[in-house]
């Protein structure tokens, strides 16, 4: 078959690719990899306020409710820092960029 197909003999080069087995992947082995989540901390500070800190969170951070906002006040400042929010790389940069922007201390953003 080789040299059929050196020399360029048409009908052999049709019968040497129809006679090499084709693999496929199986599908369960082939899992779509996700994208890492990325988590908000807000760290405790001495100069933001207990309500500053609860209305950035309601402002900024989408769901956020009064009650919720105000339990992670509490966490921030009892245990010095709280996960406002985990989501999307993208989503995680922009609300972490408007908490900072209004003047909260903010970890860095890490992958959860």
């Amino acid at each position: 078959m080789v040299k059929e197909l050196a020399l360029g003999i048409e009908g052999s080069a049709v019968r040497a690719v129809a006679a090499s087995p084709t693999i496929t992947p199986d599908r369960a082995a082939t899992q779509p990899k996700t994208y890492p989540n990325y988590k908000i901390i807000v760290l405790n500070d001495d100069f933001n306020t207990f309500q500053h800190v609860s209305e950035c969170l309601m402002k900024y951070v989408p769901g956020m409710t009064s009650d919720r906002a105000w339990d992670l006040t509490n966490q921030i400042h009892f245990e010095g820092q709280a996960i406002v929010w985990v989501g999307p790389q993208e989503q995680a940069e922009h609300y972490h960029q408007q908490l900072s922007r209004a003047g909260l201390t903010m970890a860095p953003l890490e992958a959860s």
